[in-house]
């Protein structure tokens, strides 16, 4: 009788392999930092813990393998897990009176998290448990933050995120003029960014204390506005003296200005920063090199107390919306009016105002399909206006000292942006 073989061909799934060990990693990663977190509490007197909190994510992985397409199964699951959960949580708290919800939605996030490696992205599941145990692992300093927060900065962070959330979602996201150069949507875009940048500018700021002086000050101002600050230091030049740290302060404003714009205008139009970089990085270098040479040789234990009021202004916000908003009309009147040459009139009008209007109406248009060259022009123009208003700007006001000082950096700079653009263009 001839034998009998028998064989079994096994077919493993190796997608839901990985999948329950992302979930299982997920509940892991947060029991880790809860553990830590309650290192010193007695073996026993903890709810739960780097094993508890790992079965919990394996248990939503497993209830989302076996629910399919139904939510049922794996709502039953979180519904008896949160009320478990949270009967041992108040025990805990009634034993220690401390009582926190904290350990509680953790664990109903990492049975969600579970749920979501079986169904969702492996990627975004991943992401959610790092953002989760960090949030859980920043408790201190995210008090302290609070603690230290101002009305007029919450408020101000709360007016960003209405910007962002509410207003922006409902405004037209297509022209509204004859001409088709009015997008809401776009210029409340910009709006927010430039509001973004000066809030950046103002924590900058705000982190390195008055005690830094000047010089953080240029480079926290010049985020927002290089020419307020430039306006700023130039009085101040005539109350302290600190001429070194106010014209490095200055330069180094120019400097983050030159980038900034280079880098809005990259951002909007990525091929515009092979145009660009030639002269704006030869300008910004020699800004740069001009600020350190005036710390070197500024005299130790010099300050001045420059202090920022609010993050930003809304209503400067809003003025710079309607200036974007005119230039952008106007650029693309002129453009099918005028040519490049009164594209470049505007550029030079715009620059001494405002760079950031004049650099994104023309990085939009070169985005969408006009001229690179021109558009790069136009922008480098606006710049070099820019930095001739505040030399004239520091010499009208500051002291003598500073306004030679800053003067001199910004021809300087002036004459290497040309010779980077020449050399762009011609080696």
């Amino acid at each position: 009788m001839g034998e009998k073989i028998l064989s079994w061909e096994v077919a493993i799934d190796t997608d839901l392999f990985l999948r329950l060990g992302a979930a299982l990693g997920v509940g892991l990663l947060v029991g880790v930092e809860r553990a830590w977190r309650q290192r010193d509490d007695r073996e026993g007197g903890r709810t739960a813990g780097v094993r508890t909190f790992g079965l919990i994510g394996l248990l939503g992985g497993i209830c989302g393998a076996l629910s399919g397409e139904s939510y049922a199964p794996w709502l039953a699951g979180l519904a008896i897990l949160s009320v478990a959960f949270g009967a041992f949580s108040y025990r805990e708290g009634v034993a220690e009176n401390n009582f926190s919800v904290t350990n509680l939605v953790a664990a109903m996030l990492v049975y969600s998290l579970g749920v979501m490696a079986l169904h969702g992205d492996l990627a975004v599941t991943a992401a959610a448990g790092v953002a989760t145990a960090a949030l859980l692992a920043s408790r201190e300093k995210l008090h302290r933050t609070v603690e230290r927060l101002t009305w007029v900065e919450l408020r101000s962070a709360l007016l960003l995120a209405a910007m962002t959330a509410l207003v922006l979602p409902v405004l037209p996201n297509h022209p509204v003029d004859p001409l088709g150069a009015i997008n809401p949507a776009k210029i409340w875009k910009f709006m927010i960014l430039t509001a973004g940048i000066s809030y950046l500018g103002y924590i900058a700021l705000k982190i390195g204390g008055p005690e830094k002086g000047p010089p953080l000050a240029g480079l926290a101002g010049g985020l927002a506005s290089s020419t307020a600050t430039t306006l700023a230091l130039s009085r101040l030049s005539k109350k302290v003296d600190d001429n070194l740290g106010l014209a490095a302060g200055v330069s180094f404003a120019a400097m983050v200005s030159v980038v900034r714009a280079t880098f809005l205008a990259g951002v909007v139009a990525p091929p515009l920063l092979a145009e660009l970089a030639p002269a704006s990085g030869a300008a910004a270098a020699v800004f740069g090199v001009g600020g350190l040479l005036a710390l070197f040789r500024r005299k130790p234990g010099v300050k001045a107390s420059n202090e920022v009021s609010v993050p930003f202004e809304l209503p400067a916000v809003f003025a710079f919306g309607a200036l974007l908003a005119v230039i952008m009309l106007l650029s693309a009147w002129l453009s099918k009016g005028a040519g490049a040459a009164g594209i470049f009139a505007l550029a030079a009008i715009s620059g001494l105002v405002d760079v950031d209007a004049i650099t994104l109406s023309q990085a939009r248009s070169a985005s969408e399909g006009g001229s690179l060259s021109i558009a790069a022009a136009a922008i480098l123009i606006a710049l070099a206006a820019n930095a001739v208003q505040r030399g004239l700007m520091a010499w009208s006001i500051g002291a003598r000292p500073f306004a030679v000082r800053f003067c001199i950096v910004s021809g300087l700079a002036l004459v290497a942006g040309g010779a980077g653009l020449i050399a762009a263009r011609f080696i």
